[in-house]
């Protein structure tokens, strides 16, 4: 074998359409591009979602809803998947850091303690946010609950 011999499988590179290049091609003239209109010049291009005069899906549709910009964004983690990683390497303070590090948030995460599931151990959790029942549930366990 060498490289001369190489070659692509049959069937899966095709000619391209050679247009404009004479009458007795049958794509010469107007080089399929039809008469006059703006798709017939060069440098043409469509703007994006344009529906050829008819009034675009994304302006038929009713505006609705805002954006909050002063929203604060928590990544939700339950107390089941806490007392999980705890167990897993074998830690008793838990931090953004820790939680970040195995996969459970991301490293810019603001993080908040929700109250699914059970703790059995005594830890000491570091987070953004805790709702109530969490809060009881850790310090219930002898644990400490930390707000950034």
């Amino acid at each position: 074998m060498n490289l001369s011999s190489l070659k692509p499988a049959t069937g899966s590179v095709k000619v391209g359409k050679r247009v404009g290049r004479g009458q007795g091609s049958g794509k010469g003239g107007t080089a399929a591009r039809g008469h006059k209109g703006a798709q017939s010049r060069s440098g043409y291009s469509r703007k994006v979602g344009f529906e050829g005069g008819q009034m675009p899906l994304q302006r038929r549709l009713p505006k609705f809803g805002f954006n909050n910009i002063n929203r604060v964004e928590y990544k939700a983690l339950n107390l089941d998947a806490i007392q999980a990683l705890a167990e897993k390497i074998g830690v008793s303070v838990i931090t953004p850091q820790v939680i970040s590090e195995h996969g459970l948030s991301a490293k810019k995460d603001l993080i908040k303690v929700l109250n699914r599931g059970e703790i059995s151990s005594a830890l000491e959790i570091h987070a953004h946010g805790f709702s109530s029942t969490a809060t009881e549930a850790i310090e219930k366990a002898g644990g400490k609950a930390v707000k950034l």
